[in-house]
């Protein structure tokens, strides 16, 4: 079992940064690969970004590629998410996930445990 908390969301104007975190239980963190979703109001909850489980590998939804950028620190049992370049249509609850798989996945039913998300707001 892995429980999961996301943290860093709030409101930032169009242009800026933001980091999001995700602090995860359980000693097995370093094995699973680890995702980003979004989810804004009326939308369907779309990938972000996901890393593998020795950061070796990543991948972005075409959207974020080369603004956002994931990373994971698995002495800390947490996953990152930078944000840069923000505008308003990346304003969205963020949720962070955990994939037992061992290939990183934009698929979110392939994800095994889910955060209760962050908000981020960015203003024009």
């Amino acid at each position: 079992q892995v429980q999961l908390v996301e943290s860093g969301g709030g409101l930032v104007q169009a242009g800026g940064s933001l980091r999001l975190s995700c602090a995860a239980s359980g000693r097995t963190f370093s094995t699973y690969t680890m995702g980003w979703f979004r989810q804004a109001p009326g939308k369907e909850r779309e990938f972000v970004a996901a890393i593998r489980w020795n950061g070796g590998s990543t991948y972005y939804a075409d959207s974020v590629k080369g603004r956002f950028t994931i990373s994971r620190d698995n002495a800390k049992n947490t996953v990152y998410l930078q944000m840069n370049s923000l505008n308003a249509e990346d304003s969205a609850v963020y949720y962070c996930a955990a994939d037992r798989g061992m290939v990183t996945t934009s698929i979110p039913q392939r994800y095994d445990y889910w955060g209760q998300g962050t908000q981020v707001t960015v203003s024009s």
